[in-house]
């Protein structure tokens, strides 16, 4: 219902309910007056009928009463009159006439207590007010009763009874009350007519402004509100569509920008408003990602987050992210499904050894799986998972792929996930130059800890280290052999061939000290032609071995530098931790001291360290 029918049934029903208590007041008010006017009549009646009684008894002519009310009938409106004497006067003077006697309980009530009595009668056709009022015995006025009734002032001599008729009065407050009623009936109409006139505008403006603000909730800024006064009614209606203006405008820039960041593609039937707020909720929550991953101190933190993101943001819960490995054509698994692992799932297995064989790491590009099926030949889910399809995005890291994300969907399910693709792209662009600042980092970080020409861990490496080293060692009760190993006149080569061929050696020393030990083992390049070797978990008779070995090993070696052919030895002391030392830098000052012996004795050797080696000098 609009505001128009809403105000004219309001005036309508204003002016029936006023029309209604009018009448009703004027009815009361016609009514009452008729009522108190005929009992006023009813009265000056009676009092006319007694004086006139109190005068026809003084002059003898008391007989002649019944002729007079005859003629008092003829008054206009009385319908009826008649006296009746009460019981004091009946014996006085005798009954009187046949009409006199009390013929109902009213007449006979007002003889009793001397009170008037008024009731309405309703005819077929009239409407009459009866009166009864009582004579009263008073000695005032000249003639008066006491002068003819033996009785005491004051009681109740007779009554007169009488009727008038208000039919006319009735049939006027009826022709008054009906002119009334068309009366406030024509104004109600014409004023209703005015208020519409009046209303219509604001009706119209209201609803075009409704219809406006229903098709703004849908994403619709596009209605106008028609200026139908030059009031502020009018001004309304200019203000509302600047306003709208204004949104779509703004919308439309915003919405254009947003989609732009994060590549999405709007559709020609979405909620315009909803779908701009989503989106920049959806940048607002990759903002705060960002913040969060650039605090992180690792890549695997990044990773972690990433993965707690896809599940917690997005309800994305069978997923896998790859990391490529630097410098080799390999892939590692980081996360599957939320879990850390470093196993496939959803693919050949492989693209772990051979990243190529991923095509989305191989081109760089998306690989959307959901809008071409078996677009890529490794998608390859475990047994009995089907119906389901994948779309790979490819992490541009330093202009190539550094990590892969796969999203494997259900295809009931293919819907929403395309509707997150862009803000997940977001992510993975807020996360790409954070892993690659933290893989710098970390490559840096290794650089330092590298020496660059034999690709051994470097003195730096070892201080970083030895905490965690001894930590263990002492958590497992175990031991260390340490080996401090130093070429044989290394110097005479660099003085010799130039440094050129003194860089040969050392490379190829370090290459036979990596090959002879385990994995496990520290193979340390602790300064020039220094060496470091710690030994894990090592007796020192094997540690002795393992030393005699790496001699043995080197003076067999030949070293070809260009056409120079250079045979080399070498010297190494060796010491255990805890055994001989409280502290394992003390265990490498022993060692050293054992290094020193070996060259003292002669170079070409191996020599355990003991304490009488130890003087307060070497102290």
């Amino acid at each position: 219902m609009n505001l128009n029918a809403k105000v004219t049934m309001f005036f309508s029903a204003m002016s029936i309910g006023l029309l209604v208590i009018l009448v009703a007041i004027s009815l009361y008010a016609f009514r009452s007056f008729s009522i108190v006017s005929s009992s006023e009549h009813i009265r000056t009646a009676a009092e006319i009928v007694r004086v006139h009684l109190t005068e026809s008894m003084i002059n003898g002519v008391i007989d002649k009463r019944e002729s007079f009310l005859k003629r008092l009938m003829e008054v206009q409106g009385l319908a009826s009159a008649r006296v009746v004497r009460s019981p004091m006067v009946e014996q006085q003077f005798g009954k009187g006439l046949s009409q006199e006697t009390a013929s109902d309980d009213i007449e006979i009530q007002v003889l009793r207590d001397g009170k008037a009595q008024y009731e309405i009668i309703e005819t077929s056709d009239d409407t009459l007010i009866r009166g009864t009022i009582p004579f009263i015995a008073t000695n005032r006025g000249s003639p008066n009763c006491l002068e003819c009734h033996q009785v005491q002032e004051g009681m109740v001599l007779g009554a007169v009874t009488m009727q008038v008729s208000i039919g006319s009065l009735k049939n006027k407050a009826l022709l008054t009350v009906g002119g009334i009623v068309v009366v406030v009936t024509l104004f109600s109409l014409v004023a209703i007519m005015l208020i519409r006139r009046m209303i219509q505008p604001i009706s119209t403006t209201a609803e075009n402004v409704e219809v406006a603000v229903q098709r703004a909730l849908r994403g619709d800024f596009k209605a106008k509100v028609d200026q139908l006064t030059n009031d502020e009614l009018g001004q309304i209606a200019t203000d509302m569509n600047r306003l709208l203006n204004f949104l779509d405008d703004g919308l439309n820039r915003i919405g254009a920008n947003v989609a732009r960041l994060t590549s999405r593609t709007p559709s020609p039937d979405e909620n315009q408003l909803t779908a701009t707020i989503d989106m920049v909720e959806g940048l607002t929550k990759a903002a705060h990602f960002k913040q969060a991953i650039e605090e992180d101190e690792t890549k695997a933190e990044i990773h972690q987050r990433l993965a707690k993101a896809l599940s917690g943001e997005f309800g994305i819960n069978e997923y896998s992210i790859y990391e490529m490995v630097a410098n080799k054509n390999q892939m590692t698994p980081l996360f599957v499904d939320g879990a850390s692992t470093d196993s496939c799932r959803w693919c050949d297995p492989q693209i772990l050894v051979r990243s190529e064989g991923c095509r989305a790491r191989r081109t760089g590009h998306v690989v959307d799986g959901t809008l071409n099926p078996g677009i890529c030949y490794s998608f390859l889910p475990p047994e009995g998972e089907t119906g389901r399809n994948h779309i790979c995005l490819p992490v541009i890291q330093s202009g190539g792929v550094g990590n892969v994300l796969q999203i494997v969907t259900k295809i009931a399910d293919e819907t929403r996930i395309q509707g997150l693709l862009p803000y997940v792209s977001v992510y993975l662009r807020e996360a790409a130059p954070v892993l690659e600042t933290k893989k710098l980092m970390e490559t840096l970080r290794e650089s330092s800890l590298k020496d660059p020409m034999t690709g051994l861990n470097n003195r730096r490496f070892l201080e970083e280290y030895v905490d965690t080293l001894i930590s263990n060692v002492q958590r497992r009760k175990g031991r260390l052999g340490v080996m401090m190993l130093d070429l044989d006149f290394f110097k005479m080569v660099n003085d010799t061939y130039g440094h050129d061929v003194g860089d040969v050696v050392i490379k190829t020393l370090a290459k036979v000290l990596r090959q002879t030990v385990r994995t496990s083992d520290m193979v340390i390049r602790y300064g020039g032609e220094e060496f470091m070797i710690v030994l894990v978990d090592a007796p020192p008779e094997d540690v002795d071995l393992v030393a005699e070995k790496i001699r043995a090993s080197v003076e067999a070696m030949e070293i070809h530098a260009g056409t120079v052919t250079l045979k080399k030895t070498i010297s190494i002391g060796v010491a255990d931790f805890p055994t001989d030392s409280d502290t394992f830098w003390q265990a490498v000052k022993f060692a050293d001291v054992a290094l020193y012996q070996a060259k003292e004795t002669g170079r070409n050797r191996v020599i355990r360290f003991n304490k009488d080696m130890w003087t307060d000098k070497q102290y």
